[in-house]
C-alpha cells in the first residue's frame, strides 16, 4: 500500500490529468450501465414506468425470457436479429478493410491530383449516419430509386424492378451503405501506416525479385498490423451496434426493416420504446455487452502480445 502511495506522489500530474476523464468515463459510462444492470431485475414497463428503479423486483426473470422462453415477445425475432447481425457485422467489416486498404495502396503513389483525391473520398466519412440512412433508402426504391433505374433501363438486366427493402435482399441493402459510409475512414488510418513504411524496404524487395503481391503480403500487411488489427476491433464493435443508418432507412426512423434486415440493436429498440419493455430491452443490453467484452478479451488474446 505504501508504495502504491509513493507511486501515486512521484506521478501526481498525470494522475491529475487522467482524473477528469475517469470522472467523465464514470458519469457517462459507468453510472447508466449500473442502472442497466439494476432495470434488467425490474419490471419495469409503461404501467411501473412512473416508479422506475422502485418497479417490482423479479430476479432472473427478464434474463429468462430473452433466452430460453420462445413465447416471450423479446425472444420472438432474436435468433434472426443474431444471425442478421452476425452477417452485416462480418460483411461491413470485412469490407471496409479490404476496400480501404485497396484505396489506400493507391493513393499512397505519387499520381498527380493525389491530394484531391484524398479529400473528396473522406465524403461518405463526413456524411451524419442519419442521412446516409434517409439518403439510401431514397436510391433502394423500388420505383424510383437509382440502382433499379440503372438494373432495369439501362443495363436491362430485370424485367420488374426488384424490392431491396423488402425480402432476402434486404441486408444487402443495409450491408452496402454501411460499406459506403465507413470505408473511407480505414482508407484514412491505412493510408497514415502506409506512409511510416520506409521506402527501402520495398526497393530492396524489389530488388530481391519479389512481385507487387509479394511484396504487399510479406512487407506491407505485417507492418500495417497495429493499424488493420485496431480497426478490425473498432469495426466489429461499431457494426455489432450498428443502429443509425438502419432505423432511418425504414420509415425515417420509426420503421421495422423486417426479419430479414432486422439487427440486435433495432430489436432492443423496438421491444424497449415501441414496446414498453424496458427490463427486457435493458436484460438484451446486458447479454450483449458481456457477449462483446469477450469478443474484445479474443481480440487482446490474439493481437494484445504484439509489441507495438
Amino acid at each position: 500500500m505504501k508504495k502504491i502511495i509513493q507511486d501515486i506522489k512521484s506521478k501526481s500530474y498525470a494522475y491529475a490529468f487522467i482524473l477528469p476523464m475517469a470522472i467523465g468515463m464514470l458519469v457517462i459510462h459507468f453510472i447508466p450501465i449500473l442502472l442497466g444492470v439494476i432495470m434488467s431485475f425490474l419490471d419495469l414497463n409503461q404501467y411501473t414506468l412512473s416508479l422506475y428503479l422502485k418497479s417490482p423486483f423479479v430476479g432472473f426473470r427478464n434474463y429468462y425470457d430473452l433466452l430460453f422462453n420462445p413465447s416471450s415477445t423479446i425472444r420472438i425475432g432474436l435468433l434472426q436479429a443474431v444471425r442478421n447481425t452476425i452477417i452485416y457485422t462480418f460483411f461491413v467489416t470485412g469490407g471496409t478493410l479490404v476496400f480501404g486498404m485497396i484505396v489506400a495502396l493507391m493513393l499512397n503513389e505519387n499520381i498527380k491530383g493525389v491530394r484531391l483525391f484524398r479529400t473528396l473520398f473522406l465524403f461518405p466519412w463526413i456524411i451524419p449516419t442519419y442521412v446516409t440512412g434517409l439518403l439510401w433508402a431514397f436510391i433502394w426504391n423500388q420505383e424510383i430509386g437509382i440502382v433499379n433505374y440503372f438494373l432495369v433501363k439501362v443495363f436491362k438486366l430485370f424485367s420488374n424492378p426488384p424490392f431491396w427493402l423488402l425480402g432476402p435482399n434486404t441486408l444487402w441493402a443495409i450491408i452496402i451503405p454501411t460499406i459506403w459510409r465507413y470505408w473511407p475512414y480505414s482508407m484514412l488510418m491505412l493510408l497514415a501506416g502506409l506512409q511510416t513504411i520506409p521506402d527501402e524496404l520495398n526497393e530492396a524487395a524489389v530488388i530481391d525479385g519479389a512481385s507487387e503481391w509479394q511484396r504487399f503480403w510479406y512487407i506491407t500487411l505485417p507492418l500495417l498490423k497495429p493499424v488493420w488489427s485496431i480497426l478490425l476491433l473498432v469495426g466489429i464493435i461499431t457494426n455489432v451496434y450498428s443502429f443509425n443508418i438502419v432505423i432511418m432507412m425504414f420509415g425515417h426512423g420509426a420503421g421495422f426493416p423486417g426479419e430479414w434486415g432486422d439487427l440486435i440493436m433495432t430489436n432492443i429498440f423496438r421491444n424497449s420504446f415501441q414496446l414498453w419493455q424496458y427490463s427486457k430491452g435493458a436484460a438484451a443490453s446486458i447479454v450483449l455487452m458481456i457477449c462483446m467484452i469477450g469478443v474484445v478479451a479474443l481480440w487482446y488474446k490474439i493481437f494484445g502480445k504484439e509489441k507495438w
